[in-house]
């Protein structure tokens, strides 16, 4: 046996002799050369840097702050009074086309606009008894009451339904022919660049104390100017309106449900990060991830309030000066 082969052996025994029973390695650690984003014992991630080039991961360095405190409310757009309105039938009967056909909804018309007739039904199916007295009446017109033929003029003429507002068809609910009820709602038209939102607050104190806020649409936030809070309390709340401004209200729709992040007085300290960044761990916890190491980057629990729509504050778990992962942390979130 040469000298090599036996101080091999010798080092092979050794270390045998010093494994026990409950002392084997549980968890191997990764082979020689493997160079691939894992998740460690720890929670945290090791990512290489061209695992993170590919997922485009980028990070943001927090700074404590103090901050507006924030809530959460859940909004409706409604129509502005002063920029929206209803046509409604004053009067029962079929509704024919206007001078430029019915419109359909998303067209735009002017104030005053023509956009459909009501035919009276003058008792039930007379209203070719109705025209015939009419004519008769027109031809004594010298002989009877001017009353008696403007009541007659009345009977059988038709009701112009008109645009009350220069704006866009929102709602169109008749077509040609349609037997429509008195007070029937046939169209209604809004301004799309004049919208409200309305939103129900449950602590009364605060519907006072609204400072600013914000509507989430999509990713973009829709700054909102605080109108008002009712008097009256309608389901436990307090009804409060703000008014849509900028060229992003054009993209909501009457009806439409919103989140509103409204700005209060009140003052908290925290550390704001992107909405992008949370994540939800397996115990349905908000997380953030940090990174740690230039290839290594940990979970980190923490408790949070609303900021702005597009960012959060966050209250603990966090402290200013730490890197945060904020785009690509859902791909990070997911490496096992």
């Amino acid at each position: 046996m040469s000298k090599l082969t036996f101080l091999a052996a010798l080092l092979l025994l050794g270390a045998n002799a010093w494994a026990h029973e409950g002392h084997d390695d549980a968890e191997p650690a990764a082979p020689a050369g493997a160079y691939v984003p894992q998740r460690l014992p720890d929670g945290s991630v090791f990512l290489p840097k061209p695992s993170q080039r590919q997922m485009d991961l980028r990070t943001v360095q927090t700074a404590a702050q103090e901050s507006a405190r924030a809530l959460e409310l859940n909004g409706r757009v409604i129509m502005d009074p002063n920029a929206g309105g209803k046509v409604q039938a004053i009067i029962a009967g079929r509704v024919t086309p206007g001078p430029k056909g019915l419109p359909v909804a998303g067209q735009t018309v002017r104030q005053g606009e023509v956009l459909a007739y009501v035919t009276p039904a003058v008792g039930g199916n007379s209203r070719s008894l109705a025209v015939s007295r009419l004519n008769r009446l027109r031809e004594l017109s010298d002989t009877v009451p001017k009353k008696t033929l403007e009541e007659a003029e009345a009977a059988v003429a038709n009701e112009q339904m008109v645009a009350p507002v220069a704006g866009v068809i929102s709602a169109a609910y008749v077509v040609a022919g349609q037997v429509v009820d008195a007070r029937e709602t046939l169209f209604e038209v809004v301004d799309p660049a004049r919208l409200q939102i309305e939103a129900l607050v449950y602590e009364v104190a605060l519907g006072n104390s609204i400072a600013s806020a914000y509507a989430l649409v999509g990713n973009e936030k829709l700054p909102l100017k605080f109108v008002g809070a009712a008097r009256t309390m309608r389901e436990q709340a307090l009804p409060v309106t703000f008014r849509a401004e900028g060229e992003l209200a054009k993209r909501l729709a009457v009806g439409q449900p919103v989140k509103i992040v409204a700005q209060t007085g009140q003052r908290v300290q925290g550390v704001p990060v992107p909405a992008a960044a949370l994540m939800k761990n397996p115990a349905n916890q908000s997380v953030v991830w940090i990174k740690t190491a230039p290839e290594a980057f940990a979970p980190r629990v923490v408790t949070l309030e609303p900021l702005d729509g597009a960012n959060v504050l966050v209250t603990s778990g966090l402290a200013g000066g730490e890197r945060v992962v904020t785009q690509a942390a859902a791909l990070l979130n997911q490496v096992r």
